[in-house]
């Protein structure tokens, strides 16, 4: 099983379960004087249930650190119980098998964690993967931008020579005029893309599902179907000069106008 989803997004989705499973126990079972303990806490890492004072509480390894996401960790059914045997209290940290994370619940809060979160899950600090990863596609982007302000600026230009001279319009250019605005429709798609979907840095868009998320998908991947049906069009027409040398050209670019925008 391989996951695709970004590290952001596992962090919000599971600080969204984390916070979630604290409020519901936490109106079943709230703190009191009488009973004192630590609440529920989500560290930015991982989810830590409530618990008494004197209490050592485990936990598995982070989904951001395993890649594979499991279901460990304490359940809240509807009645905002928390399950027997989710949780077993243990004695010590040498009952803990590798990979599990421990706190500490004292009179004066949470303890570190312990071992710490490198050490129990394998992860090294000074891997810059993560880093070099964004760089990469952050030079990738920058790239396929200037790409494609260069192409765009190139083709408004034949456009605009294309238009302006009468003796330029034939049904070749005709054609040659309708895959350029497909090339110049397939650069703006991809600017719309990029400002609607990645106008926030701050992994919002985990969750985002929204109609003009949709809409400017559903216009980018035609843009690009559209590109694709206008050079196959060329082509087309290139073979019925090969095999026809008489046919009513005026009557052919109206079908070919239909399968390059309509199909």
């Amino acid at each position: 099983q391989v996951t695709a989803t970004h590290s952001n997004c596992i962090i919000k989705k599971e600080q969204e379960t984390c916070l979630e499973k604290i409020r519901r126990a936490a109106a079943l079972n709230p703190l009191n004087d009488s009973t004192p303990g630590c609440p529920g806490m989500w560290d930015n890492i991982t989810c830590w249930k409530p618990a008494n004072v004197g209490e050592i509480v485990f936990v598995k390894c982070p989904a951001l650190f395993r890649f594979i996401i499991s279901e460990d960790g304490w359940e809240v059914d509807n009645l905002g119980q928390t399950h027997a045997g989710d949780y077993d209290l243990l004695e010590s940290t040498a009952q803990s098998p590798l990979g599990d994370i421990s706190r500490n619940c004292t009179e004066d809060g949470w303890s570190e964690p312990f071992p710490h979160y490198y050490d129990a899950c394998g992860f090294d600090e000074n891997e810059t993967e993560s880093d070099n990863q964004d760089y990469y596609y952050l030079s990738v982007k920058a790239l396929y931008t200037v790409g494609y302000s260069t192409s765009l600026v190139s083709l408004t230009t034949a456009m605009v020579i294309l238009c302006r001279f009468r003796k330029l319009h034939c049904t070749r250019n005709f054609i040659h005029m309708n895959l350029f605005v497909s090339f110049i429709l397939r650069a703006i798609s991809v600017f719309i893309k990029d400002g609607v979907l990645y106008a926030e840095q701050d992994g919002n868009h985990c969750f985002i599902s929204t109609v003009e998320c949709k809409a400017v998908m559903v216009f980018f991947h035609y843009c690009v179907m559209s590109n694709y049906f206008w050079l196959f069009i060329e082509g087309l027409y290139l073979f019925t000069l090969l095999v026809e040398t008489f046919f009513p050209e005026r009557r052919y670019f109206y079908w070919y106008t239909i399968i390059g925008w309509g199909t």
